[in-house]
């Protein structure tokens, strides 16, 4: 499964404000409820919730990669949060985190799991890559950078 196919435009959100961690999530929980008529904007919250419990998914350099399984998600879900400020995520460098990538499996999705977080790992965690990030301006320009990173990295 490739990541472009799962991130539509509408789930590349530029600007967003951030707060805290808890509020984060939950501004991305109501979000992706409200688009998907299958989630429940609670149960989503707290399966990425759960999952931070169990260890930050700031995976330093500014990012985090929060993720979680739901058995009301029927294929994968992507959406990409630019946040408007920084924020304390917890993560593993102890740096605030601004650039956050969410991902929804099926209960079931184990390799897609996996192979999803793989590919977003690899993205961001090219400096290049997080640096256009921040710099850029609009909704537009973040989602056409994602989607020639996630297009490279799927031709190499």
């Amino acid at each position: 499964m490739m990541l472009e196919t799962i991130l539509p435009p509408e789930r590349v959100l530029y600007d967003v404000p951030g707060g805290s961690k808890k509020r984060v999530l939950e501004f991305f929980s109501t979000f992706i409820a409200q688009n998907t008529p299958s989630l429940d904007s609670q149960e989503v919250f707290s399966r990425l919730i759960g999952r931070e419990r169990l260890g930050s998914t700031g995976i330093g350099n500014g990012v985090a990669i929060p993720h979680a399984r739901s058995p009301h998600c029927d294929a994968p879900i992507a959406g990409f949060l630019k946040l408007a400020e920084a924020i304390d995520f917890d993560a593993v460098d102890g740096e605030p985190v601004d650039l956050i990538f969410v991902l929804l499996v099926p209960e079931e999705a184990d390799d897609t799991h996996l192979a999803l977080l793989g590919q977003v790992a690899t993205i961001m965690n090219d400096g290049d890559t997080r640096v256009r990030l921040r710099k850029s301006t609009s909704q537009r320009e973040l989602l056409e950078l994602l989607r020639d990173k996630i297009r490279q990295q799927s031709s190499s």
